[in-house]
């Protein structure tokens, strides 16, 4: 079985992974609103790339299953895994495995006795695709979608570059077929999957706009996907930037080019809204672009060691800043919340997070699936551990959102429940959670102010 290392913090394997275990890449979230959904290839089409080489074709089942166990029995986080015997499982199917499929089974059966929801297995498929969100190679025709509340599936961006943008796709276009095929009564996921397929290969679409039907034939391509979604000045100098994901290995180098484009700004707010997380190394990366001193985070593995990382003490950016989260924000963008937070670098703004402390690893085996496996916890820099409890925000600074914002357009700018307001955008001045991110940050530039100027007026004494 080969593992896959991603990154390496005093302890192997340390990886911190999305905590939606969805099978397409999510741009929105949250429990109040249908996910939008960006469409991907079919990634069986990408077994044969180099990177997906070297897997065996004809893995016994009982080899799969042998080494999944083994995979559980030596990195599981949880020693008592879940106050169980381990070794029962370990012959639990002999003779009983004849295909791969009865090892999927009972693998997933093994792993469900942990009760872990972020110890999974993967299918190939969902393993690629998982792959490729990390590696930011994702393929399809480069739109966002949407249902609303007509349950009709429309068009809420189309990417820039991207085959449906070069196309004409405008927000709001409604889809009525794919491949000829009426899309009416089914759901956003059966559609995503019929617009899905090869790289490379054509899907016909019929759009709709008003009172005109157009037909459209997009050739799938490699789609650029942006972690950074927003960066940008609002009034009063100050600088915008939604991050929202940690998943894709370019985060950090999406995030040094919008920190550098807002240098020039008096404050900045990091917006981490409905971030589900993603890398650990991304966090750590990021967080060390605002600390000159500290710890970030530290991981306690099964064994009780706990390892430490602190700050590289090179940051590239010293404005003052507000970090706006809620009950989407999670994993990745906690360890980036509490660690701006317990070291004084940040004020939180909006409402308690997730609460996922819990660190996994990824692992490839044999045929090409793999298990996430739990192989950690993570506490904040104030040793806090966060898991089932979340961040809360600064006193005075939370701002609790009812069923009625959101229909109202008070929610976060980029959610519209009925999917047909396509022109928000953080300048609106709709969203109250980041009025509120705003009101605290221009305090705090003032604050900050009043301080360098008694530091210069006291070095002249």
């Amino acid at each position: 079985m080969e593992q896959r290392r991603v990154a390496r913090i005093g302890i192997p394997l340390v990886l911190c992974l999305l905590f939606f275990a969805a099978q397409c890449w999510l741009l929105t979230g949250g429990s109040k609103t249908q996910p939008a959904q960006i469409l991907l290839a079919d990634t069986s089409e990408l077994q044969a790339s180099p990177q997906l080489e070297g897997f065996q074709k004809d893995v016994p089942p009982a080899i799969l299953y042998a080494k999944a166990w083994k995979l559980i029995k030596d990195n599981f986080y949880e020693s008592g895994y879940n106050t169980q015997d381990w070794t029962r499982w370990e012959h639990h199917y002999d003779g009983k495995l004849k295909t791969t499929d009865d090892a999927y089974k009972a693998i997933e059966t093994m792993l469900a006795s942990l009760s872990d929801p972020y110890t999974r297995f993967l299918d190939k498929e969902s393993f690629n695709e998982e792959k490729s969100q990390i590696e930011a190679h994702l393929f399809g025709v480069g739109m966002q979608l949407g249902m609303n509340k007509e349950h009709k599936v429309v068009v809420i961006a189309p990417i820039e570059d991207t085959p449906a943008f070069n196309a004409g796709v405008q927000p709001g276009d409604e889809i009525l077929e794919v491949d000829n095929k009426p899309v009416n009564g089914q759901s956003l996921d059966l559609v995503v999957k019929q617009i899905r397929g090869p790289i490379k290969t054509k899907v016909s679409i019929t759009f709709s706009r008003k009172t005109t039907r157009r037909k459209v034939m997009l050739t799938r391509e490699e789609i650029p996907i942006k972690a950074v979604a927003s960066a940008e000045l609002l009034p009063g100098n100050i600088g915008y930037i939604r991050l929202d994901s940690f998943i894709s290995q370019k985060a950090n180098q999406e995030m040094r080019l919008a920190l550098k484009k807002l240098n020039s700004t008096e404050g900045l707010i990091i917006d981490l809204r409905n971030n589900p997380g993603g890398l650990l190394s991304n966090a750590i990366d990021i967080a060390n672009m605002f600390l000159d001193h500290g710890i970030i985070v530290s991981t306690i593995d099964a064994d009780g060691y706990k390892q430490k990382t602190e700050a590289q003490s090179s940051p590239i950016s010293k404005q003052p800043i507000v970090i706006l989260i809620n009950q989407g924000s999670a994993s990745a963008s906690e360890i980036l919340s509490g660690a701006l937070h317990d070291n004084d670098r940040a004020k939180l703004v909006g409402q308690k997070t997730f609460g996922k402390g819990l660190v996994q690893s990824i692992n490839r085996l044999d045929d090409g699936s793999g298990i996430n496996v739990t192989i950690a916890k993570y506490l904040t820099p104030n040793d806090v551990d966060i898991h089932k409890h979340g961040i809360s925000p600064d006193a005075n600074c939370e701002v609790t959102l009812k069923e009625d914002d959101f229909t109202k357009g008070r929610g976060p700018w980029w959610i519209d429940l009925s999917y047909s307001n396509f022109k928000r955008s953080p300048n609106d001045g709709k969203d109250v959670q980041l009025a509120k991110a705003i009101e605290v940050l221009k305090k705090e530039v003032a604050t900050h102010a009043s301080r360098k100027t008694a530091s210069l007026k006291s070095s002249k004494k």
